[in-house]
């Protein structure tokens, strides 16, 4: 069991790797021009790639040339700009460098790895079962969580909150590009 679990964790990084390459690349390019994204806007831009996938899956064509794998690491780093705008706030300009960008999303994918651990310890692997397109409607389910406790203002009875739908849509998004590879 233990050499299964080493290889989750070592495709998890692999994937998290290729994701910060490109949230890097794409810092030179646009610098943290993400730090103006209210909530709202995070979530709906959440939405649109989750929808997106949803909709190839059932489509099975794409006609702008894009496939599933480039929007599931588009969640990833949407997820994980999502977690450092529920710690820094918005701005209403760029107010963050590319070395501070880079480091906040350092700490987070540290942290969605770790989750992955615990929860992959729990469930036993369970993800390997799973078939890509549940990843998805998970996905879709907890985006819709996170709308809902955005229109409640945050004032919740049960729900984990924002931070812990962001991790886990995170983790889902990472299960869907590990098993896209080994298609």
């Amino acid at each position: 069991m233990a050499e299964k679990e080493t290889t989750t964790d070592q495709q998890f990084e692999q994937v998290m790797q290729e994701c910060r390459t490109l949230f890097e690349k794409k810092l030179h390019d646009y610098k943290a021009s993400w730090r103006i994204l209210r909530p709202s806007s995070l979530t709906d831009q959440l939405f649109i790639k989750a929808k997106r996938i949803r909709s190839l899956e059932i489509k099975k064509q794409s006609l702008v040339g894009e496939g599933i794998r480039p929007e599931f690491i588009a969640l990833i780093n949407y997820g994980i700009i999502g977690l450092i705008q529920l710690e820094k706030g918005f701005a209403d300009t760029v107010d963050m460098d590319n070395d501070e960008a880079l480091a906040r999303y350092d700490h987070y994918a540290k942290e969605s790895l770790e989750l992955m651990k615990r929860k992959n310890h729990d469930y036993n692997e369970a993800w390997r079962d799973m078939r890509v397109s549940s990843y998805t409607d998970f996905i879709l389910t907890k985006i819709e969580r996170v709308k809902e406790i955005e229109n409640l203002g945050g004032n919740t009875l049960v729900s984990e909150g924002i931070g812990s739908n962001y991790m886990d849509i995170i983790n889902y998004a990472v299960f869907g590009v590990i098993k896209l590879s080994e298609r």
